[in-house]
């Protein structure tokens, strides 16, 4: 059995070559993905584990239970702990960090760095004046407020040399500097394409923290002592608000940290690997079903010469296997091959990753192999199944059993009953996770339906197929002719679509609240914040404010307080008296009046404490000290705009540093590209901060939706590419088994032309099907995912891209064409005579 196994693979090396490119596709992105992630982990982990090389001992603050200090307050390391952390036995030196964000511009004013990783640190100088984590390439360390080094890589992008004036902007206004050394490092983030900027270590406590205090204290321990023993040594001086980590434990949560965030990575690439494969299923079952079928009269004298059930089963896996195996292989070679190549594909866009080799682990080359040859098994599992209820007597009269109607009503009973259970999670489910197992069954269910829906369906196409005559006519019954088959070639298709079409409804909904929600919310024309996400320095304000065409501004702090001595709560700072004419806020109750203790807070604070009009509380300030606020009105929050609003002239007294979240802005004569270049003038063309309208707050937004949904169509390409097989696959056996009936055909006078006709019209028809169906399931998950967004998001309304729902029905009538093309052509160069004697 084993030797006949291997003699039918290598018979039928043609007709099993589809199914071994579909399991091939999907064993590549999952390698692939598996490649990738490794690598950039790998290259990610070595260059953080640098960066700790110096580090022996970390002296870090420690973050005390929030109710035992006051709100706000950060634990910080003087100078006194790091002289005593210097003298400490096996002790060879200690460094004092202080480090925050620096946006570094370009000679053009372009910001450089990947934003969030544009960071500025202070050089402590050590033994011999140098500081070893930062080595200088050229030029020498800064030495007063007006200086500044740079890393290399950074000053090679922005073509800067020593003595070069560089802008900088640490919190909004620009400060010029002189460049007085450009420095090696092997921060991981600086060789992932940020930038670095640092200066001496007075002017970056004045920037990023306070006067003689450090965020960490770094430890270096002398020849011939352990991390181990320094760091016993280090935690006899600390006082009791810090904490001290060994290098080596820092290297390995840098580490977790990595792996933790490539794991989302790959999970995610998996979830469309999977989604490939599962599709890949169809067309196997679907190959596997047919060959069965057309070796019928094989398999029964194989059972009437002694062959067993389990033995006919046993060869059809074996095939199967091996299918399995050559694809698992292939698989592998072209994932790694895709690893590589999204490797450089990154690098070519700019964000830069650190070096290091391509990392095939010993797991991947497993998984590639067990993936490729379990996908290929399970799906051939049912098809080997049938063969073996193959009747000895069949071989006799070349026959086989066909489906009977009371298999049709199991199974379309069953179906109905998998698909009435998705719908009713989908209806009900209160999270992701419950929507996308409702999906999945709901597929499932959906998949046994699809046999009893093609007939209805591709019925219904039957006027326009009567345009093309008896070739029309004739593809309408041979799509209908064995439902089963079409609807395994058809599912692959709308999977597909259904994914695409869902996530299609969902990001134009999620847009449109989104356009909503600005328009509805602010007033201003616009809202002026750093590109980093970080504070504002208050001279901002004072800028905009003073600027001709500005009639109000309002800047927006937050400050962390304890209400009513327990629970913990942001305040939001405003300018009382401009606010109103900034915001467009919809009041459930009360008024808009933010002055002195009187505040406004959003209706979901007001449900969850049962504040109404007229409620007081009590606050812990920042600094410790208490009030007691009363609300004056309760408003309709939404992602713009919540929380408890104070007026800052009672908020800022308790800051220990004024910083703004952003600020927004109202000018004379509204929003415009003169205005916005105004201001921009006025805060120096400071490539740091932003100045958007409403419309640049949503497209912004639409922006990051569109490359999110376009990454996604990507990777749901896979997908469709594995389906466009299926239905090649499909046509292609299809032909084959219908020689004779093509060879007749021809014989009383439909021409070639009508052949290819015909074979591309039942392409069309059975992939517009799947098409239909999957833009139809596509919009019920969309419209179901509804409930969830609108949980987080109020203003949600569902939006159907017609246009796109279109476009994706073009998408499947041209893989219908496009998968019909070497079908229709090999069923028309059948030599009819020949076709008419085929058995």
């Amino acid at each position: 059995m084993f030797r006949t196994a291997l003699r039918n693979v290598l018979a039928h090396k043609a007709r099993l070559l589809m199914t071994v490119l579909a399991v091939m596709l999907g064993v590549a992105f999952v390698s692939g993905t598996l490649v990738f992630t490794s690598t950039i982990s790998d290259a990610y982990q070595k260059s953080s584990q640098k960066g700790y090389d110096k580090v022996d001992v970390a002296v870090q603050p420690r973050h005390q239970d929030a109710d035992d200090r006051k709100p706000g307050e950060t634990p910080r390391l003087s100078q006194g702990l790091l002289d005593r952390a210097a003298k400490v036995p096996g002790a060879a030196s200690a460094t004092g960090s202080v480090n925050g964000f620096a946006a570094i511009a370009d000679k053009h004013g372009k910001l450089i760095g990947e934003g969030f990783s544009s960071s500025g640190a202070n050089y402590y100088p050590g033994t011999g004046g140098k500081d070893a984590r930062y080595p200088m390439k050229d030029g020498r360390a800064p030495q007063g407020s007006g200086e500044i080094a740079l890393d290399a890589k950074t000053a090679e992008r922005a073509g800067y040399k020593v003595g070069d004036t560089v802008r900088i902007s640490v919190d909004g206004p620009v400060l010029p500097q002189k460049l007085t050394g450009i420095f090696t490092t092997d921060d991981g983030a600086v060789s992932a394409g940020g930038s670095l900027a640092l200066f001496d270590t007075p002017t970056a406590q004045k920037l990023y923290g306070k006067p003689g205090e450090f965020s960490q204290i770094d430890v270096k321990a002398a020849a011939g002592t352990s991390q181990a023993a320094l760091k016993s040594a280090v935690d006899k001086v600390l006082p009791k608000d810090a904490k001290s980590v060994t290098g080596k434990e820092l290297a390995d949560d840098e580490a977790k940290i990595i792996a933790q965030s490539m794991d989302g990575m790959r999970t995610s690439l998996l979830v469309f690997a999977g989604i490939s494969l599962f599709v890949g299923i169809f067309i196997i079952a679907n190959t596997f079903t047919m060959l069965v079928a057309q070796r019928t009269k094989e398999l029964a004298l194989m059972r009437a010469v002694g062959a067993s059930r389990r033995q006919i089963t046993r060869s059809v896996l074996i095939e199967a296997f091996v299918v399995g195996a050559v694809a698992g292989i292939a698989g592998l070679v072209a994932g790694i091959g895709i690893g590589a190549g999204l490797r450089s594909l990154i690098s070519s866009t700019g964000n830069s990753i650190p070096d290091g080799p391509l990392v095939i682990a010993p797991n991947t080359v497993l998984v590639s192999l067990v993936v490729g040859i379990v996908v290929t098994m399970l799906a051939a599992w049912l098809p080997g199944r049938r063969a073996a209820k193959i009747p000895p007597v069949a071989a006799m009269n070349s026959i086989h059993a066909v489906a009977t109607t009371k298999s049709l009503v199991v199974r379309n009973s069953i179906g109905g009953a998998i698909t009435a259970l998705g719908a009713a999670v989908v209806l009900t489910a209160s999270s992701s996770t419950m929507l996308g197992l409702g999906a999945a069954v709901v597929l499932i269910g959906i998949f046994v339906l699809t046999p009893l829906l093609s007939r209805p369906v591709i019925a219904a196409w039957a006027p326009l197929l009567r345009l093309f005559g008896m070739p029309g006519k004739l593809a309408r019954q041979n799509a209908v002719r064995n439902p089963r088959r079409t609807a395994a070639t058809a599912s692959a298709l709308m999977i597909g679509l259904t994914l695409i079409t869902g996530l299609t409804v969902i990001a134009g909904s999620v847009q449109k609240a989104i356009d909503k929600m600005a328009t509805e919310s602010l007033k201003a024309d616009y809202v002026v914040s750093m590109a980093s996400m970080t504070p504002l320095s208050p001279d901002v304000e004072k800028k905009l404010a003073a600027h001709p065409d500005v009639t109000a501004t309002s800047p927006m702090r937050q400050s962390p307080a304890r209400i009513d001595g327990d629970h913990h709560q942001l305040l939001r700072g405003v300018n009382g008296e401009a606010v109103e004419k900034l915001t467009k806020l919809d009041f459930t109750s009360g008024r808009f009046t933010v002055s002195g203790d009187k505040v406004v807070i959003d209706d979901a604070l007001s449900r969850t404490n049962h504040w109404k009009t007229g409620s007081s509380f009590d606050v812990t300030f920042e600094d410790g000290k208490k009030g007691r606020l009363t609300v004056a009105g309760v408003y309709k929050g939404n992602d713009l705009m919540r929380g408890i609003m104070v007026d800052n002239r009672t908020l800022t007294p308790h800051l220990g540093e004024i910083n703004d979240n952003q600020v927004m802005v109202k000018t004379k004569n509204g929003a415009g590209e003169a205005v916005k270049d105004s201001l921009r003038k006025a805060l120096g063309d400071n490539p740091a901060i932003q100045i958007q309208t409403k419309q640049d707050i949503s497209d912004g937004i639409s922006r990051m939706i569109n490359l999110l949904l376009n990454m996604l169509y990507g990777l749901l390409a896979m997908a469709v590419i594995v389906a466009v097989l299926g239905v090649i696959n499909t046509l292609a056996m299809s032909v084959f088994e219908r020689q004779q009936e093509i060879g007749m055909l021809r014989a009383i006078g439909l021409d070639r032309k009508g052949i290819k006709r015909m074979v591309r019209l039942e392409s069309l028809v059975i992939s517009l099907f799947g098409g239909v169906m999957g833009v139809g399931l596509g919009v019920f998950f969309g419209w179901a995912a509804g409930d969830l967004i609108r949980k987080g998001l109020s203003t949600y309304e569902l939006v159907l891209p017609w246009g796109r729902m279109g476009l994706f029905l073009l998408l499947a009538a041209v893989v219908g064409v496009l998968a019909a093309l070497w079908p229709a052509r090999r069923a028309a160069k059948l030599n009819m005579l020949s076709a008419i004697k085929a058995e």
